[in-house]
């Protein structure tokens, strides 16, 4: 399979912190391939470096065979890059902000509609309108398009559907495999855990370190404990006891739930300790692992 994206052992710092430590990833040829993690993990630091936007202290990256720093010129524009915060010229309209960059890459938006045109529709109606006054939704639509225009090879999607309406991300990532089935690499990057699934694969990122990187199933599947949910009538009461108790090997919120492993399947027995620490009306039953599961269990929190 066609490597598209090389990572090798790239470190990135801001004076203190190390935001990247040693990270290196392979990308293939038509992936969709998710970096997964919370603020802070280090998944816009690697766009950047990425997209040529910034260098890296030490280690190397190419793409589609290009060094991200030497030949920073040729890269960009092969890619198309969508950053985390909405960046385009919010005083020009829909219009003119898609014929402005298109004309920066040389090319036209008709010349490339059939590349946005299942995006592009839901703007038409409001391609006059200025981009500052668009809908979140609208303008990560518009960002989209923005960023297909000149055709390229690769796309780096930022957090794409951070602070879009829920209908938005499901559009979003409808769009994103019809993307994927013409042929297009794509990197995007999400906190969202339920996003996870839907990418070929992912990296689960924490703090600059990649800690798993593999597809969403698989990592599903080296979860290596029974996973057990459990409620009571005082939640954070029943956390702290439950993070106390000697039979519970790890234990966090989840949803409506408490989830959480046993150090040694003793089920009786941790009810009877959860009744003896004045817990009522106790549920606990087996569950399903997620992804969010996955990543807190590597996490230890």
């Amino acid at each position: 399979m066609d490597k598209m994206i090389v990572v090798e052992k790239i470190t990135k710092h801001y004076e203190q912190v190390e935001a990247l430590s040693n990270i290196s990833l392979t990308i293939n040829k038509g992936e969709l391939f998710g970096l997964v993690g919370p603020d802070g993990a280090g998944k816009s630091t690697l766009f950047r470096i990425l997209a040529t936007l910034l260098l890296p202290d030490k280690g190397k990256a190419w793409i589609n065979g290009v060094d991200v720093v030497k030949h920073y010129k040729k890269i960009r524009s092969s890619i198309g890059y969508m950053p985390g915060r909405f960046s385009l010229y919010q005083d020009l309209s829909v219009e003119e902000n898609l014929n402005f960059y298109a004309s920066v890459f040389g090319t036209t938006l008709e010349e490339n509609y059939a590349l946005i045109e299942d995006i592009y529709r839901y703007l038409l109606p409001f391609k006059e309108r200025k981009a500052g006054k668009l809908s979140g939704g609208m303008k990560q639509k518009l960002a989209l398009c923005c960023a297909l225009i000149h055709a390229p090879s690769i796309l780096f999607l930022d957090e794409p559907t951070t602070g879009v309406d829920p209908t938005s991300r499901q559009e979003f990532w409808e769009t994103l495999s019809k993307l994927k089935e013409k042929g297009m690499t794509i990197l995007v990057s999400t906190p969202y855990m339920d996003e996870a699934v839907l990418c070929d694969r992912i990296a689960l990122m924490q703090e600059g370190q990649l800690m798993k990187v593999d597809t969403p199933q698989q990592i599903i599947d080296q979860f290596d404990k029974a996973l057990w949910k459990v409620s009571a009538k005082n939640m954070y009461g029943l956390l702290k006891d439950m993070r106390l108790s000697p039979l519970v090997e790890q234990c966090y919120t989840f949803g409506q739930y408490l989830h959480f492993t046993f150090v040694q399947e003793e089920l009786d027995a941790l009810v009877a300790y959860l009744k003896q620490k004045g817990h009522q009306e106790i549920e606990i039953a087996p569950t399903a692992v997620t992804i969010e599961d996955c990543y807190l269990q590597l996490t230890d929190v």
